[in-house]
Formats: structure tokens, sequence, C-alpha cells
């Protein structure tokens, strides 16, 4: 039998990791697992991976930093990136910096011998002749890191949509997810926005058994770039201010609830959204606040173009829809 082709799957989320090693299984290659760029660069110096599969939005090093390091010390490594950042701007940008592809997240195994036939990889692989015994895919996955990259694959699409639409990119972060008291949000919020004044939005969505509110907060001046943004003319009075934030939730939680509905195979329905604070300190949540209850909380900073512009977007899911979600999410291992 032939030596199995050494195999680096470079994924901070082990949902990801799973799926990728789930669509390998039938070839003979030896898997080694990074969660971020370091871990990678380091097995593929160490001979692991002739092929590596890499996605971009990672905490300590993303992908493009890793590119540039393959590029920089002349590793011996072929490297397909596999994300759920879809902007063409992003791809584009990965192929510049020497990956020979790109595969749009969750993946696959129709999806990836697609691709490697695209790639002309096929013949680099052998099939296995026997059941793989790399238990590495077997890693339990909980809910919280499934919603992260059900996340994560929402925010990819929502950020593709947003690039076109306003023809900048967008800076996508490793998405936030956690279980929190109010007392726990209220905390992450001062401290994300400092002693900055702030406007935020507040929307309830309601659907399927899940309920919850989503939130967008800005610094006053990300108000102002993204009018221009959406080609606002005119002075930006407070009634025009109104109108554009209307104009931005509109938008933004519109785009990211359709994506996010979809991959959870349910229909969320949005109240209108409303304005909770405009130039002034962080929401108040104690309306939230019953007894010791905790929210399912997800967030993520967009930031747009190369400026210091950006909003927060937080997702809350209250307690009792954790069931719903929890069987929505079922199949995904």
């Amino acid at each position: 039998m032939e030596t199995p082709l050494p195999v680096v799957i470079c994924d901070d989320s082990q949902l990801a990791r799973n799926q990728m090693s789930r669509a390998l299984a039938h070839w003979n290659v030896d898997i080694t697992f990074a969660e971020h760029g370091l871990q990678a660069l380091e097995a593929v110096r160490q001979g692991k991976g002739h092929l590596l599969f890499l996605d971009l939005t990672m905490p300590i090093m993303d992908g493009y930093e890793v590119l540039e390091r393959i590029v920089r010390d002349d590793l011996p490594c072929i490297t397909i990136v596999v994300s759920g950042d879809i902007q063409a701007s992003a791809q584009k940008k990965v192929l510049s910096l020497g990956a020979i592809g790109f595969i749009e997240k969750p993946i696959n195994m129709n999806i990836l011998n697609a691709a490697l036939d695209e790639y002309g990889l096929l013949s680099e692989l052998q099939p296995r002749s026997s059941q793989p015994t790399n238990s590495l895919s077997a890693q339990p996955v909980t809910l919280i890191e499934k919603m992260r990259e059900v996340a994560n694959i929402a925010m990819g699409r929502t950020a593709n949509q947003l690039a076109q639409m306003l023809d900048t990119f967008i800076h996508l972060p490793v998405p936030r997810v956690d279980h929190l008291s109010v007392s726990e949000l209220m905390m992450s919020l001062n401290a994300a926005t400092g002693n900055e004044r702030v406007t935020s939005i507040s929307q309830g969505f309601v659907g399927s058994g899940i309920t919850g509110e989503a939130l967008l907060i800005f610094q006053d001046s990300s108000v102002q770039d993204l009018a221009k943004l959406l080609q606002y003319e005119g002075e930006l009075n407070e009634v025009a201010e109104r109108e554009v934030l209307m104009d931005i939730a509109n938008v933004l939680t519109g785009a990211f609830f359709s994506n996010l509905s979809r991959l959870l195979q349910v229909t969320l329905s949005r109240n209108t959204p409303r304005i909770i604070g405009l130039h002034c300190e962080p929401p108040n949540l104690d309306n939230l606040n019953s007894g010791n209850a905790k929210y399912l909380c997800l967030e993520i900073d967009y930031q747009f173009g190369e400026s210091n512009t950006h909003c927060d977007l937080l997702l809350l899911f209250t307690d009792d829809s954790l069931s719903r979600i929890t069987q929505q999410l079922e199949g995904v291992a």
C-alpha cells in the first residue's frame, strides 16, 4: 500500500474539521488538525502538510497570514482555502497569495471531490483500502461550537451581500458565541464600547420555537460613514439620521437573519427595528432580565472597508429557544 498523503486541516472550528475529515475519509491520507495558522505552519514544516485545507477567519493567525508565510518561507505545500467568507475580493486575494483554489463552506464529499478534480489533484490521491484509523474526526462538538460555525457561514454570506451592495470589502471577525446572563452581557458591552457614546437599535424576532432580540450598536462616527456608503445625500440631521439608521438596520439584520434562518432551516419573523439609544451610553438591558435567566449570545463585529467604520451585531436567544436550536443542529456534527 502506498504511503498516505500528508494533509493538514486548519480551522478553528471542530465542526469544520470534522466535516473536512469525513469528506476525505475514502482517500488514503494522513490527517493532522490545526486550530489556527501557527499550528498549521508548524505541521507543514514537519512534513505533515503536502496538502493544506485552510480557513481564513481564525484567532492567533488567520489564513491570509498563513499564505503569506508559506510564500515567504518557500514551504512545500499545496493550499486550498475553505472558508465561509465568500466575498469576491477575498477569493481573489487568496489566489494572489498562492492558494490554488477556494471552496465555500460547508464542505461535503461531493463538493470536495468536484473541487479536487477541477484543481487537478485527484491524481495525487489514492482510494483508501481499509477503514480509517485516524480518530481525530470523532471529536464531539458542543452546541456553542455548532452555533459558532453556523454563524460564521451566515456571516460570510451576509458580508458577500453587503460588499456587493456597498462596494466595499467587509472585514470579518471570529464570531463570539456564549451563554451569558444580562449582567455579564452588560459588562461585555461596556468593555467593548469603552467610554465612547454609541447609537443602539433593537429588533425582536420570533418563529419556529425560537425567540430573542437583535441589537445593533454603532459608534457615532460609524453612522456618518455608513450613510456615505449607502449614498445618502443631504444633511444628516436627527430626522435624517434616524432614517439612515432604520435603513442600515434593515439591511444588516435582514441579510444576516435570512442566511441564518436558511442554515438552521427555520423561519424567523422580525419586528420593526427601534432606536433605543441615540448618542449615549450602551443600552440598558434590564428589560431582558427575568431572574437568573441566561441568553445564548451571538456577537459579530462587522468592519467596513479600510476605515474604522464598524457595527456590532448581537443576537440574544432566550433560554427556552435552546431546545429548538439544539434540535435543528442535531444533524450537524
